[in-house]
């Protein structure tokens, strides 16, 4: 008889694939093997979760009403399997980290690499998403946050704040001029954000609104990409703009913000010797790239 994780397993694998062939490619089993494992849950929890046609399978209210429970099962499994991957004298093992796009592409990556060379045996598993995870469901075991953490489970370490101002590429400048006041700003190619107002709510007394936006998306990454490119002007972290020499800071004693910089992980994990040595290595690093900012 299959274990529970084994039926909710396949549950998700057929809500996210749409089909019982797709999933049962996924999760590298046999589809027969996975129709049953949906019919053996439906059995004991005595609802139907999927309405089955040529078209593949549609997932019912009770499905959707599931499917956080089964996402936490799951997230606390992959817990358990990195917990279970290595304690030995040489740390080994697997560590789930977490960060906003940005901090992991751009932050991260040097940070990571000068790790890598000190603890080979240790995996890393990269999640970046700007939603923050949840910690307490061991959907990551050390997460960078750029806002206090409130939970009281946590283990969180401030490790400075991160300066934002408004920049430029050389050549934009060049063509268009350099603006000397929040007025001068509207003759510009701005760069920002598309429906997440989230990131301007610190700007005490601007009113900033989407339509003054040339460019409009809420990815950090391709707001960053076209402010290198010189499409116009745009936001971008102090620390990450110092290290490109074309990038030039425009306003920068009138338009300017910090965010707190925090590093977390549940308090059950500090005494696991691999996380432990990563969020060590993360809070000297980030505190450093904070101070620098």
């Amino acid at each position: 008889m299959e274990a529970a994780w084994d039926l909710h397993r396949s549950f998700l694998g057929a809500l996210r694939f749409g089909s019982l062939s797709a999933a049962a490619r996924a999760l590298e089993l046999t589809q027969p093997t996975l129709g049953r494992h949906i019919d053996a849950l439906e059995a004991a929890l005595g609802v139907k979760l999927f309405a089955r046609s040529r078209h593949g399978l549609a997932p019912t209210q009770a499905a959707l009403a599931l499917k956080p429970h089964a996402e936490a099962m799951e997230a606390a499994a992959a817990a358990l399997v990195r917990a279970a991957s290595g304690e030995s004298g040489d740390p080994g093992g697997t560590v789930r980290l977490t960060a906003s796009n940005m901090i992991g592409a751009e932050v991260l990556p040097a940070i990571l690499a000068a790790f890598r060379e000190r603890h080979p045996s240790i995996a890393i598993e990269l999640a970046l998403s700007n939603r923050n995870q949840d910690l307490s469901r061991r959907d990551a075991d050390i997460a960078v946050r750029m806002v206090r953490p409130t939970q009281k489970t946590l283990v969180a370490r401030r490790l400075g704040t991160v300066r934002i101002g408004l920049y430029a590429q050389r050549r934009y400048l060049a063509r268009h001029g350099t603006p000397r006041s929040i007025a001068e700003l509207a003759g510009h190619a701005l760069i920002g954000f598309d429906r997440d107002a989230s990131a301007f709510r610190s700007l005490d007394g601007l009113a900033v609104t989407r339509d003054i936006f040339a460019l409009r998306t809420d990815d950090d990454l391709a707001q960053l990409g076209a402010l290198r490119a010189g499409f116009g002007i745009g936001g971008a972290q102090a620390g990450i703009a110092a290290r490109d020499p074309d990038l030039v800071a425009v306003l920068a004693d009138a338009v300017a913000f910090k965010l707190e910089m925090w590093l977390v992980m549940h308090q059950d994990l500090r005494a696991i010797a691999r996380v432990r040595l990563l969020f060590d290595h993360l809070a000297r690093a980030l505190s450093a790239y904070a101070k620098a900012s």
